[in-house]
C-alpha cells in the first residue's frame, strides 16, 4: 500500500498523466501537502516514487477514490487534470459521492467554458464550489511554474489562492503569473484564446523559417543562430527560444538534422478550433489564428500534396533558383514582419476576450491577462509587457494597433513586412499567417472599404437595405429595374 500522511492533506489532485504528475510534485515541493489519485493505480505508485526521488516531497498516493477525498482537509480542494469532456463529468461523479458541503473542485484541463458552467451550477445544487483553471506551460511549467487562469466560484479561489500564488511561475517585478479571471467559464475561455495566440504564434513562426530557409537558402546551423539572436531582442519568447534549440538537434538515427525528418503533418486538440468558431459567433475578425488553423488543416493533407506537387512541379522549378537574394537583408526584413504579424495576431485574441467579456459579464481585465501570461506559459514574451502597458495607458483601448507605441512599430516595419510578403507570393512560398495578418492591418486601418459594393450587390438581389454616407436612415433601390432600363 502507498505512503499515507500522518496528518491531512491541505489540497488533493485527480488525474496522473504528465501534467498532473508535475502539478502535483510542484505543490509539493512548494510545501503543501498533497493527497493524489488516479483511476489506474500505477501512476500513483509513479508518481509517489519520483516524490521520493525529487525530494522526499510531501505527497501522499491512494489507489481508491474514498481514502483519497478523506485524506484531505475540509474545506477540501481537489485538482482534476483529466482528459476534457466526459472523463471530467465521470471524476466529479466518482469523487463528489465523499465530498461534502463546502468542498471544492477545480477542473485544470481544456474544456469547453460552457461545461464549466454547467458543471458549476451542478455543483452548487449540491452545496459543492467549482473552479475551471487554464493551466499553460507543459510539463515544464506544471512542474517548475505555470500560468494559471482560474474562473469560477470566487470562495472556491480565496480557498487555493495561497497554493496558486506559489506554485504559478514568478516573474520578477510583475509577480505570480496566476489572477482570479472572472465568474463562470472565463477562465477556460481565456484559455482557449490563449492556445488560439499560440496557434497564431507557432504558424508565423514556421512561415519565418520557411522564407529563410526556402528563399534565403539558411542551412539549420545559421537558422539557430538567427533565431537565437532574435531571441535577445523584441522577440524574446519561448517560442523563439525552443526554436532555435531544434535547428541544433541532430537525427540519432541516420545523418543530418533531426527537424529535417519529421513528417510536415501538424496535430491539433481543439482548442485553435474552438477559437476561430467563438470568433464567427461573436463577429470577431481573428484572420491570423484561422489562418493557422487552416494551415494545419492543409498540412494533414500529406498524400494529396504530395501527387499536387508532381502535377505542378514543372511550373514552380525555376522561381526560386531565379532570384538573387541579400541574406542579411532578408534575415532583417523577416525579424520585422514577424513581429508586425505578431502584434496583430495579438491584437485579434484580445478583441476576441473583450467581446466575450462584454457579452457574458465577466469584466475581465486585459491587461492582467497579458501580466500573467509573461512566465510559466507557451506564449510568454518579452512583448507581452508592452501589451500589458498598452492596457494600462488606456484599459479602453479598441485595439492594440492604435495604441500609439504599437502603431509607431508598425508603421516602422510595414516596409519590410511588405517586402518579405511579396518575395513569398512571388517564389511560390505561402505565408498565410504574415499575408493576413498584413490583410488585416491595412483593412483596418482604411477609413473607407469596398464594402459599399457588397452591401449594395446584397440590396439588389435580396433587399436586404444599405445606409448612406451622407443621410441617415435605411435605404433600399430597385437596382434591376433601374439597371434595365438604363441599358435598354
Amino acid at each position: 500500500m502507498t505512503t499515507t500522511p500522518s496528518n491531512l492533506s491541505r489540497i488533493g489532485l485527480a488525474g496522473l498523466a504528465v501534467m498532473g504528475q508535475n502539478l502535483a510534485l510542484n505543490i509539493a515541493e512548494k510545501g503543501f501537502p498533497i493527497s493524489v489519485y488516479n483511476r489506474t493505480t500505477s501512476k500513483v505508485d509513479e508518481t509517489v516514487e519520483r516524490a521520493k526521488q525529487e525530494g522526499n516531497l510531501p505527497l501522499f498516493g491512494f489507489h481508491d477514490p474514498e481514502s483519497f477525498v478523506n485524506s484531505i482537509q475540509k474545506p477540501r480542494v481537489i485538482i482534476m487534470l483529466v482528459k476534457a469532456g466526459s472523463p471530467v463529468d465521470q471524476t466529479i461523479k466518482t469523487l463528489s459521492v465523499y465530498l461534502e458541503k463546502g468542498d471544492c473542485i477545480i477542473d485544470g484541463g481544456n474544456e469547453w467554458y460552457e461545461n464549466t458552467e454547467r458543471r458549476e451550477k451542478a455543483m452548487a445544487e449540491l452545496g459543492l464550489l467549482y473552479l475551471g483553471m487554464g493551466v499553460s506551460g507543459g510539463e515544464e511549467g506544471a512542474r517548475h511554474g505555470p500560468s494559471l487562469m482560474p474562473g469560477g466560484s470566487f470562495e472556491a479561489y480565496k480557498n487555493i489562492e495561497d497554493i496558486l500564488l506559489k506554485v504559478a511561475a514568478q516573474v520578477p517585478d510583475s509577480g505570480p503569473c496566476v489572477t482570479y479571471i472572472g465568474k463562470g467559464g472565463s477562465g477556460n475561455f481565456v484559455k482557449m484564446v490563449h492556445n488560439g495566440i499560440e496557434y497564431g504564434d507557432m504558424q508565423l513562426i514556421s512561415e519565418a523559417y520557411d522564407v529563410l530557409k526556402s528563399v534565403g537558402k539558411l542551412s539549420n546551423d545559421e537558422l539557430h543562430r538567427v533565431f537565437a539572436e532574435w531571441n535577445k531582442g523584441e522577440l524574446l519568447s519561448f517560442l523563439i527560444e525552443i526554436t532555435a534549440d531544434i535547428f541544433v538537434i541532430k537525427d540519432d538515427k541516420a545523418d543530418g538534422y533531426l527537424v529535417d525528418k519529421v513528417l510536415d503533418k501538424t496535430g491539433m486538440k481543439g482548442t485553435g478550433k474552438w477559437t476561430v468558431q467563438q470568433a464567427a459567433d461573436l463577429s470577431v475578425a481573428a484572420p491570423t489564428i484561422a489562418s493557422s488553423l487552416d494551415a494545419r488543416f492543409l498540412s494533414g493533407l500529406k498524400d494529396e500534396r504530395v501527387e499536387a506537387a508532381k502535377i505542378f512541379k514543372d511550373s514552380f522549378n525555376d522561381v526560386l533558383s531565379e532570384q538573387t537574394i541579400d541574406k542579411e537583408k532578408l534575415i532583417d526584413d523577416v525579424r520585422q514582419a514577424l513581429y508586425a504579424s505578431k502584434i496583430c495576431s495579438y491584437a485579434q485574441g484580445m478583441n476576441l476576450i473583450r467581446a466575450k467579456s462584454i457579452e457574458k459579464g465577466w469584466d475581465l481585465k486585459l491587461g492582467e491577462l497579458a501580466r500573467i501570461w509573461k512566465g510559466g506559459c507557451i506564449i510568454r514574451a518579452v512583448f507581452l509587457d508592452r501589451i500589458k502597458k498598452a492596457y494600462d495607458r488606456n484599459p479602453e483601448l479598441s485595439n492594440l494597433l492604435v495604441d500609439p507605441e504599437f502603431a509607431k512599430e508598425i508603421v516602422d516595419r510595414q516596409s519590410a513586412w511588405r517586402r518579405v510578403v511579396c518575395l513569398a507570393i512571388n517564389s511560390g512560398i505561402s505565408t498565410p499567417g504574415m499575408s493576413t495578418s498584413l490583410a488585416y492591418f491595412d483593412t483596418y486601418r482604411r477609413e473607407r472599404l469596398p464594402a459599399n459594393l457588397v452591401q449594395a450587390q446584397r440590396d439588389y438581389f435580396g433587399a436586404h437595405t444599405y445606409e448612406r454616407t451622407d443621410v441617415p436612415g435605411s435605404f433600399h433601390t430597385e437596382w434591376f429595374k433601374i439597371a434595365n432600363q438604363l441599358i435598354k
